[in-house]
């Protein structure tokens, strides 16, 4: 049976980065369950597994762009020390969740700290980079 637009599949996977370090795997858990096509996964994952036939297994590359984008600049968010919550002590690396103008949480990594301002960075923390899946197809409804 060969996947296509709409079935509900289910795929064993790693996710790693151009230098072999995975971000992600459906190892030792349950397989991931997606409807192909629907727009839930990312655009080189969904065109990757269309196509591909019960038992298969790929390897492929997605370019940022098909993967969660190019960085941005307008992304970086600069917040004065001033209207920073006292309970939150600042430092670079640390992760916060702001909510966003329609009213979403919007996960944020301090980048900066300095006397004036924080600087946070709202890109996702695979934007701008090449992804490396190995995908088994596991089941196809």
């Amino acid at each position: 049976m060969q996947a296509k637009k709409g079935d509900a599949v289910q795929v064993h996977y790693t996710g790693k980065l151009e230098d072999g370090s995975v971000f992600d795997s459906s190892a030792n858990r349950e397989p991931l369950g997606f409807t192909l096509g629907d727009g839930n996964m990312i655009k080189g994952f969904d065109t990757a597994v269309d196509g591909m036939k019960l038992g298969d297994k790929v390897t492929v590359t997605i370019p940022a762009v098909e993967a969660y984008g190019e960085r941005r600049e307008d992304m970086m968010i600069d917040v004065p020390i001033a209207q920073v919550p006292a309970d939150i002590k600042p430092e670079i690396g640390l992760s916060l969740t702001l909510q966003g103008g329609n009213g979403q949480p919007m996960p944020v990594t301090v980048v900066g700290v300095d006397a004036e301002k924080i600087t946070l960075d709202a890109n996702h923390q695979l934007a701008g980079k090449d992804l490396i899946f190995d995908i088994e197809l596991v089941k196809v409804n």
